[in-house]
């Protein structure tokens, strides 16, 4: 794929930020930023929200997707949704879809995912493609020049009956924080818009 997924110049340290903690949508968009001024100015951006809502845990990415479209944003490109979500059955289409519409892009990838006790509602930011599906023992493509996490709720025993039994309402909050977050990185990485107040006008 010439989506230059490893050796990108927008690659920085991994960042995360905890869903509950105060201004943490700003906190993620100046990260995000950061890595999007990074990227050629031609590059497009695409989002790929991987999940589905037929388990709430796994429905961090078509959450996000979704939100996305109810807010402002600058050279968005984005994949899966509660309308059209992108999950295992037909992920390996649509990145063939994307690859055709976005040959010269950038792609975040964004997924749910299950961790430690003490982790469940970080977000987190990492260089490279995310291997979604490994969490619970699913073959699929990798996605991504890097990609965003929210760690959902606990993993390391019945992952799919986890996915199943997550609570809403954090999904649900970690969503906002991750579309709110990525919205404002794409007008303060755009053009003349860089204006580091910007975070506090929206």
């Amino acid at each position: 794929m010439n989506t230059r997924e490893q050796d990108h110049p927008c690659f920085l340290p991994p960042f995360k930020v905890e869903y509950r903690s105060e201004n943490a949508a700003d906190h993620l968009a100046q990260h995000l930023a950061q890595r999007l001024r990074l990227t050629e100015y031609n590059d497009e951006i695409v989002i790929v929200c991987i999940g589905t809502d037929r388990s709430t845990g796994d429905a961090l990415g078509p959450l996000v997707g979704s939100k996305l479209y109810e807010l402002p944003s600058q050279r968005l490109q984005v994949y899966g949704t509660l309308d059209e979500p992108v999950h295992a059955m037909n992920l390996n289409e649509k990145m063939e879809q994307i690859q055709d519409a976005h040959p010269k892009s950038t792609i975040i990838a964004i997924d749910a995912c299950l961790g430690q006790f003490s982790n469940v509602g970080n977000i987190n930011v990492a260089n490279g493609p995310l291997k979604p599906g490994a969490g619970v023992k699913k073959e699929l493509p990798s996605v991504g020049t890097f990609h965003i996490t929210g760690i959902v709720n606990v993993g390391g025993f019945m992952e799919y009956f986890v996915l199943q039994n997550t609570r809403l309402a954090v999904v649900m909050k970690m969503a906002e924080i991750i579309a709110s977050g990525l919205s404002k990185a794409s007008i303060l990485s755009s053009g003349d818009n860089r204006l580091g107040n910007i975070l506090h006008e929206m």
